[in-house]
């Protein structure tokens, strides 16, 4: 832990220094660059994960409310209201007093946010006692779900919920067949991976009224007489096997704990997430406001807000693990099949690390594919239904279709109006959410959502270091990583940090040539004339350069007979006439997930 910390000592004077001269009010401190090396030196990494990321929250927190309170940066000592560390740039945001000063500089804003968040996202291992303690808040809020809703609270949703959801997915029957299940990339409870998925051998008895076996797990029912079929066992209630929960690497404070899914349930609820994401993103009264695969929306509405101030933003604690299972499959009634269909795919057991088995009342941890739209679409609900007690309107469609108008759900990402956010904020508390009053803005012209950090219309947000220092050809995802990383430095005036971290890659890979954002190889962003040594390739009839490409790693995987058929049909369902990415070779062979190899090609520049 202390040599990481090391490493990344040259990286942050590099940033540091880059900051003070993108500020040219700010001069150059020595006593900070002190400051940093000591408490690196006594801390280790955590002083640049955990100690850092909070002096940054803190400062956001101070930027929302325009003052700096005496609970601010209590782990840095103070010269007066300012902390000493970091005094240069901050004497210029706040005044002696510690209040916001009239027209604060967004580069300075800027960079010491840059320096607070470089390593917030640095991918470590954690120690034992903060995976322990992040399983036992995982435990704790199913403990927290045992204590029932107030039935008036609850009536007042499920009467917001079904003018809302039953207008959405009506009471359509269809969709059953319509139905499209596939494999996820992810893992699976058996340790089952790549084509072994397809020879699943279990099957839930529950999900065959919305999901028949020879439908869904095989391609038609003459495989009745295949020795697949013969080895297929049906798994009653009690013996299904509970979702394994472990927990992966996220930062150095605590990892991410996620639920890993039997194969069959994996396989059928990624068919129910398809449909209802094709629905949320497409029904006029969700569209453009619950969103999956665009974060532009609610970035672009945290930029303009941070000046407006029209919205607020709101961060959710442990999202999904506090979304009730008995409240939110209600938002189904008016659908009897997509209701029972749901619940047929979700998992009601949790087995921890230790052995020991949780029965769940959260909707679905993450991990199932079910968890993201169904904790948007409650998260939504509980917005709507409190915009309308807060301006005291019945629920009708008109009044839900104008409120809906001002609502923005990405997962846990929420825009809502400002004058109006703590009444959303009590609403959300009430029915089980925990929010993120360190992450939440509303009263400044500071606004953070779906990856956009804004100051009073300008992106502030920081450029995060994801990886160790790669060592050696072998760390390809730290190579890759590391060479996008300076480039984004780079783009953002940070000339001294892009050039040490280009200047450590290449004396692992040699030089790298100067590339355009879209080539397919590895190479380095510049404001300068292009003047890379290439080639030019007569058959294509345009420049070529030779440089790395990430290549994916493929394992040996055969599969056939019906789950090789059944793969095929799938892919084939899913794919353009002109896709060539239908070929045997997928029968035969696939990529280690996260695996990738650099290998030098000539590819096109730009």
């Amino acid at each position: 832990m202390k040599s990481h910390a090391s490493d990344q000592l040259e990286l942050l004077t590099c940033i540091y220094n880059d900051a003070v001269s993108k500020c040219a009010d700010v001069p150059l401190d020595r006593r900070d660059l002190i400051t940093i090396k000591s408490r690196l030196e006594h801390e280790g990494l955590s002083f640049l994960t955990i100690t850092l990321p909070n002096f940054g929250k803190e400062f956001d927190l101070a930027l929302d409310q325009g003052w700096i309170d005496s609970t601010h940066f209590r782990a840095f000592r103070k010269r007066g209201r300012i902390p000493a560390f970091l005094q240069g740039f901050l004497s210029r945001v706040f005044d002696e007093a510690g209040r916001i000063r009239d027209e604060p500089c967004v580069e300075i804003i800027e960079g010491v946010r840059q320096i607070a968040y470089t390593f917030k996202k640095l991918k470590v291992e954690c120690t034992p006692k903060r995976v322990s303690l992040a399983l036992t808040q995982f435990r704790s809020s199913e403990r927290d779900l045992h204590v029932p809703i107030v039935p008036s609270d609850l009536e007042d949703f499920l009467q917001v919920s079904h003018a809302i959801w039953s207008i959405v997915f009506g009471s359509e029957i269809n969709f059953l067949s319509d139905l499209r299940p596939k494999h996820g990339p992810g893992a699976t409870a058996e340790k089952l991976s790549g084509n072994a998925k397809f020879l699943m051998q279990r099957w839930h008895d529950r999900l065959e009224p919305y999901f028949p076996l020879l439908d869904t797990a095989f391609v038609n029912s003459n495989a009745m007489d295949s020795e697949e079929f013969e080895k297929m066992t049906i798994i009653l209630e009690p013996d299904e096997q509970p979702v394994r929960v472990v927990t992966v690497p996220k930062t150095l404070k605590g990892p991410r704990v996620i639920a890993i899914e039997p194969v069959c349930m994996q396989y059928t609820q990624q068919a129910l997430a398809e449909y209802l994401t094709s629905v949320l993103e497409s029904h006029p009264l969700t569209k453009g406001h619950i969103n999956f695969r665009d974060q532009s929306i609610n970035g672009r509405l945290a930029l303009t807000s941070s000046m407006s101030r029209k919205y607020a933003t709101i961060d959710l604690s442990s999202a999904s693990d506090r979304v009730p299972y008995s409240v939110a499959i209600r938002m189904f009634d008016s659908n009897p099949d997509l209701q029972g269909a749901i619940s047929a795919c979700r998992s009601k057991r949790a087995q921890m690390p230790d052995g020991s088995v949780l029965d769940l009342l959260k909707f679905a941890p993450m991990g199932s594919a079910l968890c993201f739209p169904v904790e948007s679409m409650y998260f939504y609900t509980i917005c709507v239904a409190a915009l309308l007690w807060k301006r005291n309107l019945p629920v009708t469609y008109l009044n839900i279709k104008k409120v809906s108008r001002q609502v923005y759900v990405y997962g846990d990402d929420i825009i809502v109006p400002t004058n109006e956010s703590v009444d959303v904020t009590k609403a959300l508390q009430k029915y089980y959410c925990k929010v993120n009053l360190r992450k939440s803005f509303s009263r400044g012209n500071f606004r953070e959502s779906c990856g956009v950090d804004a100051f009073n219309g300008e992106v502030v947000t920081p450029t995060y270091v994801r990886e160790v220092h790669p060592s050696d050809m072998r760390s390809a995802n730290a190579i890759v990583s590391w060479i996008a990383t300076s480039n984004l430095f780079y783009l953002r005036g940070y000339w001294r940090t892009s050039d040490y971290m280009r200047k450590h890659v290449e004396t692992i890979t040699g030089s790298l040539p100067v590339t355009g954002a879209n080539c397919a190889g590895l190479g380095w962003r510049s404001f300068q004339p292009y003047v890379s040594s290439k080639r030019w390739n007569r058959r294509f009839h345009c420049p070529e350069v030779r440089t790395l490409v990430a290549s994916p790693v493929y394992r040996r995987d055969e599969l056939d007979g019906y789950p090789a058929l059944l793969k095929s049909i799938l892919r084939l369902e899913r794919s353009s006439a002109d896709d060539y990415s239908i070929q045997e070779e997928h029968l035969k062979k696939t990529a280690r997930r996260g695996a990738v190899t650099l290998k030098r090609r000539w590819v096109r520049p730009y």
